[in-house]
């Protein structure tokens, strides 16, 4: 099973590809974790915001593996603790899919792209910067695998 992230959102702080780099290798044996950045929509005086998301939408529809179990990640969405994502993690890879996890622009994800879904996830009530997520999406998938395989890293 393989993981790709779809995120909306390019050229990020050196510290966000870093801090992304360093769980992608520690998850590179258990779950391979694969970054696809989508370009923002235009966006400004006189634009649509809506064709803005939609424009996102249409490109991360065409990043979706084909046949992946899709997670989107929406304020809306279902809150795990760590454990629990570690269930879901578990049962994901009995589906034997690949995953995807998506990260919405500013405005949030196309309607097209949460009626995809599966599942959405929700980091929590915080509202957290994007390129963050990114990283806090890494680590507690890092976490999910060192729980399901008895590694010492989650210490709860």
């Amino acid at each position: 099973m393989r993981a790709r992230l779809i995120a909306v959102g390019e050229r990020m702080p050196a510290w966000v590809a870093d801090g992304f780099a360093e769980y992608r290798k520690r998850l590179s044996h258990e779950l391979p974790l694969e970054l696809v950045e989508i370009k923002l929509g235009a966006r400004g005086k006189g634009r649509d915001p809506a064709r803005a998301i939609a424009d996102e939408g249409a490109a991360v529809r065409a990043a979706l593996p084909r046949d992946a179990h899709v997670i989107a990640l929406d304020v809306k969405g279902a809150t795990w603790s760590s454990e629990q994502l570690a269930g879901e993690l578990k049962r994901w890879r009995m589906d034997g899919r690949d995953l995807a996890f998506l990260i919405g622009g500013p405005d949030g994800h196309a309607p097209e792209i949460l009626a995809a879904s599966q599942q959405r996830w929700s980091l929590g009530p915080l509202t957290l910067p994007h390129p963050l997520v990114r990283i806090v999406l890494a680590e507690q998938l890092y976490r999910a695998v060192s729980l399901l395989g008895n590694h010492p890293y989650h210490r709860g």
